[in-house]
């Protein structure tokens, strides 16, 4: 199975500090978040991996080289401007991306093991497509419920505001799912693409994961980083 990490987005809510750094190298716990997303890639055995990059994608190359480092092999796929996920994922297939593959964004920090997780369920459903579902954190407005009915995808973007679970940047699809790409309006979403797919009648399996740590506006930088800044400050003075 193939790996496609999304790295090509700008960043527009983590403003001013993506104006300097792509947010795919800003870190979590003192390390890069797609540094922590190659080796859960490499631990569930996704070692064959599209990295597609956009603006500052030079910094994300320098820092993740081949990924030999990472334990996985990298090849890079350049997106020109934001044409969205969709495209991102349209251009990774184009440049030799196989099917079936996990897609997921390099924007979050996964607890360990849940990519593992979930590339096992998704094989093991036989579906043509997977979301990633989880309740923390919950829906909001960056994060759209999905509605569900009996392990399966009704809708990618519910509009029960009672529904507790929120979709994940994490996602797996095959042909039915992948011939769907680009069909809807720029910037093409990979959400608009499932839809279509579920529309169509191919069955999209919500697979539940654990919580996710998000970088999606500054603040979050600060508080994902706090925790582990304060242990290591800890650290200093008792030494």
């Amino acid at each position: 199975m193939h790996a496609i990490v999304i790295a090509a987005g700008e960043g527009r809510r983590l403003r001013p500090v993506t104006a300097r750094w792509p947010k795919a190298i800003l870190p979590i716990d003192g390390r890069a978040v797609v540094a922590s997303l190659l080796r859960e890639l490499a631990v569930a055995g996704l070692r064959r991996v599209s990295l597609v990059v956009g603006r500052l994608g030079e910094q994300i190359e320098t820092l993740v080289g081949t990924g030999a480092g990472f334990d996985v092999e990298v090849a890079y796929v350049t997106q020109p401007r934001v044409l969205g996920s969709g495209d991102a994922v349209a251009r990774a297939l184009d440049a030799g991306a196989g099917l079936p593959a996990v897609v997921v964004a390099a924007d979050t920090v996964f607890r360990p093991g849940d990519i593992a997780a979930f590339a096992t369920a998704f094989a093991d459903a036989r579906v043509e497509g997977a979301i990633a579902v989880r309740r923390d954190p919950p829906p909001g407005p960056a994060r759209a419920p999905v509605r569900i009915r009996d392990g399966l995808v009704e809708r990618v973007r519910d509009d029960d505001p009672a529904n507790p679970l929120s979709g994940a940047p994490l996602w797996a699809l095959t042909t039915p799912v992948a011939e769907q790409l680009g069909r809807d309006r720029e910037p093409f979403e990979l959400a608009n693409a499932f839809q279509a797919a579920v529309d169509a009648g191919a069955r999209v399996a919500a697979i539940e994961i654990g919580k996710t740590r998000d970088l999606t506006d500054p603040l979050d930088l600060v508080e994902e980083n706090f925790p582990y800044l304060t242990a290591l400050g800890s650290r200093f003075r008792s030494t």
